[in-house]
């Protein structure tokens, strides 16, 4: 199966499920333009995989891409099997895997509800090496470094 972006995701403010759009622009070192979590750190960019969803909505919760705050929901790649420092190629972009998972200090909605949560677990962050725009359909090339 080809890697591939099944839906891009952002929000203006930090702290809450992402709004699915069109296609996103990133900017070299910042993030993606307009997000709440753009900025000159580790965590620009946040990654959660379409089989992860699923194990939510297998578990009775109604949710979609963006609801676990993600900008880039995936498909047919093992993110949290990817290394720290692995690169992605998304069109003309190129990212670098910076973080898997994440501390959350508090108990959202989600996990309130379904007494888990895939973020913390099954999430990864990235920063921004290469600009560009990317959209659902785009396909992602593991980068050998």
């Amino acid at each position: 199966m080809t890697a591939t972006i099944v839906a891009t995701c952002i929000s203006k403010n930090k702290g809450e499920r992402k709004t699915p759009v069109d296609q996103v622009e990133l900017r070299q070192e910042h993030g993606i333009v307009g997000d709440a979590h753009a900025g000159d750190w580790h965590r620009q960019i946040s990654l959660l995989a379409s089989e992860s969803i699923a194990k939510m909505k297998a578990m009775g919760l109604d949710v979609d891409n963006g609801d676990f705050a993600e900008n880039l929901t995936t498909a047919g790649i093992d993110l949290v099997g990817l290394p720290i420092g692995t690169r992605l190629k998304i069109g003309k972009t190129l990212l670098e895997i910076t973080q898997i998972g994440k501390e959350c200090h508090n108990r959202c909605a989600i996990y309130e509800q379904a007494g888990d949560c895939v973020m913390p677990k099954e999430g990864i962050f990235a920063r921004v090496l290469e600009g560009g725009t990317i959209q659902p359909g785009d396909q992602i090339i593991r980068q050998e470094t």
